[in-house]
Protein backbone atom coordinates (compact mmCIF):
# COMPACT_ATOMS: atom_id res chain seq x y z
CA UNK A 1 0.00 0.00 0.00
CA UNK A 2 1.01 3.78 -0.95
CA UNK A 3 1.90 5.93 1.81
CA UNK A 4 -1.67 8.10 2.66
CA UNK A 5 -2.24 11.54 4.11
CA UNK A 6 -5.24 12.23 6.38
CA UNK A 7 -6.23 15.90 5.34
CA UNK A 8 -8.75 17.39 7.67
CA UNK A 9 -10.24 21.12 6.82
CA UNK A 10 -10.96 23.91 9.93
CA UNK A 11 -11.51 26.83 10.78
CA UNK A 12 -12.14 29.09 14.17
CA UNK A 13 -15.98 28.60 13.96
CA UNK A 14 -15.67 25.09 13.83
CA UNK A 15 -14.13 24.92 17.20
CA UNK A 16 -17.08 24.14 19.79
CA UNK A 17 -17.12 20.45 17.99
CA UNK A 18 -13.99 19.84 16.42
CA UNK A 19 -12.63 19.99 20.47
CA UNK A 20 -14.22 16.65 20.37
CA UNK A 21 -14.84 15.63 16.98
CA UNK A 22 -11.20 16.28 16.04
CA UNK A 23 -9.61 13.73 18.34
CA UNK A 24 -12.26 11.15 17.44
CA UNK A 25 -11.01 11.66 13.65
CA UNK A 26 -7.49 11.26 14.80
CA UNK A 27 -8.31 7.81 16.82
CA UNK A 28 -10.44 6.27 14.49
CA UNK A 29 -8.33 6.95 11.48
CA UNK A 30 -4.02 7.92 12.28
CA UNK A 31 -3.24 4.77 12.73
CA UNK A 32 -3.75 3.66 8.95
CA UNK A 33 -1.76 6.44 7.62
CA UNK A 34 1.64 8.33 7.63
CA UNK A 35 0.44 12.00 7.62
CA UNK A 36 -1.97 13.87 9.19
CA UNK A 37 -2.25 17.02 7.63
CA UNK A 38 -5.02 19.93 9.74
CA UNK A 39 -5.76 22.65 7.25
CA UNK A 40 -6.89 25.90 9.20
CA UNK A 41 -8.56 28.63 7.38
CA UNK A 42 -7.62 32.39 8.86
CA UNK A 43 -9.98 33.79 5.84
CA UNK A 44 -13.31 34.42 7.07
CA UNK A 45 -16.49 35.12 5.45
CA UNK A 46 -18.42 37.46 5.40
CA UNK A 47 -22.33 37.24 6.69
CA UNK A 48 -22.61 33.69 6.85
CA UNK A 49 -23.20 30.70 9.10
CA UNK A 50 -19.21 30.06 8.29
CA UNK A 51 -18.16 33.29 10.34
CA UNK A 52 -19.48 32.70 13.45
CA UNK A 53 -17.82 33.29 16.63
CA UNK A 54 -14.75 33.59 14.77
CA UNK A 55 -12.74 36.13 17.34
CA UNK A 56 -13.67 34.28 19.88
CA UNK A 57 -12.39 30.54 18.36
CA UNK A 58 -9.56 31.25 16.63
CA UNK A 59 -7.38 31.46 19.82
CA UNK A 60 -9.09 28.56 20.63
CA UNK A 61 -8.68 26.30 17.58
CA UNK A 62 -5.43 27.23 17.61
CA UNK A 63 -4.36 25.99 21.20
CA UNK A 64 -6.54 22.65 20.35
CA UNK A 65 -4.07 22.14 17.11
CA UNK A 66 -0.51 22.63 18.56
CA UNK A 67 -1.80 19.97 21.36
CA UNK A 68 -2.56 17.39 18.82
CA UNK A 69 0.65 18.37 16.74
CA UNK A 70 2.90 18.16 19.81
CA UNK A 71 1.34 14.80 20.84
CA UNK A 72 1.96 13.37 17.44
CA UNK A 73 5.34 14.03 15.05
CA UNK A 74 2.93 13.11 12.03
CA UNK A 75 0.92 15.84 12.39
CA UNK A 76 1.77 18.82 10.31
CA UNK A 77 -0.48 22.09 10.94
CA UNK A 78 -0.82 24.17 7.65
CA UNK A 79 -2.25 27.58 7.64
CA UNK A 80 -4.45 27.97 4.01
CA UNK A 81 -2.28 30.57 1.75
CA UNK A 82 -4.25 33.01 -0.11
CA UNK A 83 -1.33 34.60 -2.07
CA UNK A 84 -1.66 35.17 -5.25
CA UNK A 85 1.16 33.24 -6.20
CA UNK A 86 -0.40 29.91 -4.46
CA UNK A 87 -3.65 30.49 -6.26
CA UNK A 88 -2.46 30.53 -9.46
CA UNK A 89 -0.71 27.43 -9.00
CA UNK A 90 -3.54 26.04 -7.58
CA UNK A 91 -5.59 27.40 -10.52
CA UNK A 92 -2.86 25.70 -13.43
CA UNK A 93 -3.08 22.47 -10.95
CA UNK A 94 -7.04 22.12 -10.56
CA UNK A 95 -8.64 24.78 -12.76
CA UNK A 96 -6.19 24.54 -16.24
CA UNK A 97 -4.98 28.30 -15.38
CA UNK A 98 -8.55 29.80 -15.04
CA UNK A 99 -10.21 31.63 -11.95
CA UNK A 100 -10.19 30.03 -8.92
CA UNK A 101 -12.53 31.58 -6.21
CA UNK A 102 -11.75 32.08 -2.37
CA UNK A 103 -15.07 31.03 -1.32
CA UNK A 104 -18.33 29.39 -2.18
CA UNK A 105 -21.63 31.76 -2.46
CA UNK A 106 -22.68 30.70 0.78
CA UNK A 107 -19.04 31.66 2.12
CA UNK A 108 -18.11 28.12 2.00
CA UNK A 109 -14.96 26.58 1.47
CA UNK A 110 -13.46 26.99 -2.05
CA UNK A 111 -9.72 27.17 -2.41
CA UNK A 112 -9.18 25.44 0.78
CA UNK A 113 -10.24 22.17 -0.54
CA UNK A 114 -7.85 22.53 -3.15
CA UNK A 115 -5.20 24.06 -0.98
CA UNK A 116 -5.71 20.88 1.43
CA UNK A 117 -5.37 18.58 -2.21
CA UNK A 118 -2.23 19.83 -2.93
CA UNK A 119 -0.26 20.67 0.46
CA UNK A 120 -0.14 16.81 1.34
CA UNK A 121 2.51 15.41 1.57
CA UNK A 122 1.57 11.84 -0.03
CA UNK A 123 -0.65 11.56 -3.47
CA UNK A 124 -3.07 9.22 -1.70
CA UNK A 125 -5.31 11.59 0.79
CA UNK A 126 -8.20 10.94 2.78
CA UNK A 127 -10.11 14.27 2.84
CA UNK A 128 -12.40 14.75 5.90
CA UNK A 129 -14.38 18.05 7.06
CA UNK A 130 -14.35 18.73 10.82
CA UNK A 131 -17.47 17.35 11.40
CA UNK A 132 -17.34 13.91 10.17
CA UNK A 133 -18.06 11.16 12.59
CA UNK A 134 -15.80 7.82 11.80
CA UNK A 135 -17.37 4.53 12.43
CA UNK A 136 -15.85 0.91 12.27
CA UNK A 137 -12.66 1.89 12.50
CA UNK A 138 -10.53 -0.53 9.77
CA UNK A 139 -7.20 -0.50 9.29
CA UNK A 140 -8.11 -2.22 5.82
CA UNK A 141 -9.96 0.10 4.05
CA UNK A 142 -7.78 2.34 2.67
CA UNK A 143 -5.58 -0.04 1.36
CA UNK A 144 -8.89 -1.62 -0.42
CA UNK A 145 -10.18 2.11 -2.02
CA UNK A 146 -6.03 3.10 -3.73
CA UNK A 147 -6.70 -0.98 -5.22
CA UNK A 148 -10.48 -0.06 -6.31
CA UNK A 149 -9.09 3.71 -7.93
CA UNK A 150 -5.88 2.14 -9.55
CA UNK A 151 -8.37 -0.34 -11.27
CA UNK A 152 -11.22 1.83 -12.66
CA UNK A 153 -10.15 4.53 -14.63
CA UNK A 154 -13.58 5.99 -14.19
CA UNK A 155 -13.87 6.12 -10.71
CA UNK A 156 -13.05 9.77 -9.26
CA UNK A 157 -12.99 9.08 -5.80
CA UNK A 158 -13.64 6.75 -2.76
CA UNK A 159 -15.69 7.02 0.83
CA UNK A 160 -16.44 4.74 3.59
CA UNK A 161 -20.28 3.91 3.44
CA UNK A 162 -22.07 6.55 4.09
CA UNK A 163 -23.95 5.73 7.16
CA UNK A 164 -23.78 3.14 9.74
CA UNK A 165 -24.29 -0.97 7.43
CA UNK A 166 -27.82 -2.21 7.43
CA UNK A 167 -28.19 -5.59 7.77
CA UNK A 168 -29.47 -6.13 4.68
CA UNK A 169 -27.03 -4.30 2.68
CA UNK A 170 -29.15 -1.57 1.49
CA UNK A 171 -28.87 2.58 2.04
CA UNK A 172 -30.96 5.19 2.05
CA UNK A 173 -31.36 8.08 -0.26
CA UNK A 174 -32.40 9.19 -3.52
CA UNK A 175 -32.08 6.13 -6.11
CA UNK A 176 -31.88 8.17 -9.07
CA UNK A 177 -28.20 9.11 -7.56
CA UNK A 178 -26.63 5.61 -7.20
CA UNK A 179 -26.72 2.09 -7.79
CA UNK A 180 -25.26 -0.79 -6.05
CA UNK A 181 -21.80 -2.07 -7.71
CA UNK A 182 -21.28 -5.49 -9.04
CA UNK A 183 -17.74 -5.43 -8.84
CA UNK A 184 -17.57 -4.08 -4.80
CA UNK A 185 -19.74 -6.55 -2.37
CA UNK A 186 -21.72 -4.03 -0.32
CA UNK A 187 -20.61 -1.50 -2.34
CA UNK A 188 -22.57 1.70 -4.58
CA UNK A 189 -21.89 4.00 -7.33
CA UNK A 190 -22.55 7.43 -6.67
CA UNK A 191 -23.40 9.72 -9.54
CA UNK A 192 -22.24 12.97 -7.31
CA UNK A 193 -19.44 13.62 -5.43
CA UNK A 194 -19.19 14.60 -2.10
CA UNK A 195 -16.88 16.97 -0.23
CA UNK A 196 -17.59 16.11 3.14
CA UNK A 197 -15.52 13.01 2.83
CA UNK A 198 -13.50 11.47 -0.43
CA UNK A 199 -10.09 9.20 -0.62
CA UNK A 200 -8.28 10.10 -3.88
CA UNK A 201 -5.29 9.66 -5.88
CA UNK A 202 -4.49 13.15 -6.53
CA UNK A 203 -3.07 12.14 -9.93
CA UNK A 204 -5.72 10.46 -11.43
CA UNK A 205 -8.33 12.91 -9.78
CA UNK A 206 -6.76 15.90 -11.58
CA UNK A 207 -6.39 13.53 -14.84
CA UNK A 208 -10.35 12.31 -14.34
CA UNK A 209 -11.85 15.53 -13.28
CA UNK A 210 -9.90 18.28 -14.91
CA UNK A 211 -9.43 21.03 -15.77
CA UNK A 212 -12.45 21.84 -13.36
CA UNK A 213 -14.41 25.65 -14.06
CA UNK A 214 -15.98 27.76 -11.71
CA UNK A 215 -19.67 28.23 -12.38
CA UNK A 216 -21.23 31.34 -10.84
CA UNK A 217 -24.37 29.95 -8.28
CA UNK A 218 -28.02 30.51 -9.34
CA UNK A 219 -29.26 33.62 -9.72
CA UNK A 220 -31.14 33.93 -6.12
CA UNK A 221 -27.73 32.79 -4.56
CA UNK A 222 -25.71 35.03 -6.40
CA UNK A 223 -27.86 37.88 -5.21
CA UNK A 224 -27.45 36.63 -1.54
CA UNK A 225 -23.66 36.35 -2.26
CA UNK A 226 -23.22 39.88 -3.25
CA UNK A 227 -25.21 41.17 -0.80
CA UNK A 228 -23.28 39.23 1.93
CA UNK A 229 -19.67 40.32 0.43
CA UNK A 230 -18.88 36.36 -0.55
CA UNK A 231 -17.70 35.43 -4.15
CA UNK A 232 -21.19 34.27 -6.71
CA UNK A 233 -19.87 30.64 -7.46
CA UNK A 234 -21.23 27.27 -6.95
CA UNK A 235 -19.56 24.99 -4.15
CA UNK A 236 -16.47 23.09 -5.97
CA UNK A 237 -18.62 19.42 -5.53
CA UNK A 238 -21.07 20.99 -7.76
CA UNK A 239 -18.31 21.13 -10.05
CA UNK A 240 -16.83 17.78 -10.05
CA UNK A 241 -20.27 15.98 -10.14
CA UNK A 242 -20.97 18.06 -13.50
CA UNK A 243 -17.89 16.53 -14.66
CA UNK A 244 -18.83 13.09 -13.32
CA UNK A 245 -21.98 12.98 -15.18
CA UNK A 246 -21.43 14.57 -18.18
CA UNK A 247 -17.83 12.09 -18.54
CA UNK A 248 -19.29 9.24 -17.09
CA UNK A 249 -17.62 8.79 -14.12
CA UNK A 250 -18.55 7.28 -10.61
CA UNK A 251 -17.80 7.62 -6.66
CA UNK A 252 -17.43 4.54 -4.81
CA UNK A 253 -19.15 4.11 -1.35
CA UNK A 254 -18.21 0.73 0.45
CA UNK A 255 -17.66 -0.54 3.99
CA UNK A 256 -15.23 -2.74 3.22
CA UNK A 257 -14.27 -6.09 5.30
CA UNK A 258 -14.99 -6.05 8.74
CA UNK A 259 -15.19 -3.71 11.37
CA UNK A 260 -14.94 -2.17 7.79
CA UNK A 261 -15.43 1.90 7.63
CA UNK A 262 -18.76 3.86 7.79
CA UNK A 263 -19.15 7.87 8.39
CA UNK A 264 -22.23 9.60 10.06
CA UNK A 265 -23.17 13.40 9.35
CA UNK A 266 -24.55 15.60 12.50
CA UNK A 267 -25.88 18.32 9.68
CA UNK A 268 -27.18 20.75 12.44
CA UNK A 269 -25.97 22.51 15.62
CA UNK A 270 -27.85 22.99 18.56
CA UNK A 271 -27.52 22.75 22.55
CA UNK A 272 -28.76 18.94 22.37
CA UNK A 273 -26.59 18.44 19.91
CA UNK A 274 -23.39 19.90 21.97
CA UNK A 275 -24.88 18.12 24.98
CA UNK A 276 -25.04 15.28 23.55
CA UNK A 277 -21.96 14.93 21.45
CA UNK A 278 -19.78 13.31 23.81
CA UNK A 279 -22.18 10.16 24.23
CA UNK A 280 -22.47 10.52 20.18
CA UNK A 281 -19.02 9.87 19.60
CA UNK A 282 -19.04 6.78 22.37
CA UNK A 283 -21.80 5.19 20.84
CA UNK A 284 -20.22 5.57 17.02
CA UNK A 285 -16.66 3.96 18.46
CA UNK A 286 -18.67 1.76 20.14
CA UNK A 287 -20.84 0.45 16.52
CA UNK A 288 -23.96 0.81 19.21
CA UNK A 289 -26.61 2.49 16.14
CA UNK A 290 -30.43 1.43 16.64
CA UNK A 291 -32.03 0.71 13.83
CA UNK A 292 -33.67 3.92 12.73
CA UNK A 293 -29.99 4.85 12.37
CA UNK A 294 -28.42 2.53 10.03
CA UNK A 295 -28.50 3.39 6.48
CA UNK A 296 -28.95 6.83 7.20
CA UNK A 297 -25.89 9.38 6.70
CA UNK A 298 -27.15 12.52 8.38
CA UNK A 299 -27.93 11.83 12.08
CA UNK A 300 -31.43 11.18 12.79
CA UNK A 301 -33.58 11.94 16.38
CA UNK A 302 -32.93 8.45 17.41
CA UNK A 303 -29.66 9.72 18.71
CA UNK A 304 -30.19 13.46 18.57
CA UNK A 305 -33.00 15.05 18.94
CA UNK A 306 -33.46 17.82 16.48
CA UNK A 307 -36.32 19.18 17.48
CA UNK A 308 -35.09 22.84 18.95
CA UNK A 309 -33.30 23.04 15.31
CA UNK A 310 -36.98 22.27 13.75
CA UNK A 311 -38.85 24.38 16.08
CA UNK A 312 -36.06 27.54 15.50
CA UNK A 313 -36.38 27.18 11.61
CA UNK A 314 -40.25 27.70 11.40
CA UNK A 315 -40.19 30.43 13.59
CA UNK A 316 -37.38 31.96 11.49
CA UNK A 317 -39.61 31.02 8.32
CA UNK A 318 -42.97 32.06 9.76
CA UNK A 319 -40.54 35.87 10.54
Amino acid sequence: MSPVTLQINLAPTDYPHARLILPHQLRQLAPSVQEVLLVIDLHRSQGSRFAGAWEERKPKMERLLSELSAADARIRVVEVDYSPEKTRALSEQFFGGTRLPMKDSRGGPYHSYFFGLAAATHRHVLHLDADMLIGGGSRAWMEAAEAHLAACEDLVSCSPLAGPPRADGTVAGDARWYEPDGRVPGGFRYRRFSSRVFFVDRDAFVRRVGPLRARLAPPIHVLRALRAGNPPYREPENLVTRTMIRRGLWRLDFQGTAPGLWTLHPQYRSPTFYERLPELIARVESGDMPDAQRGQENVQDCLVDWSDVRAARKKWWRR
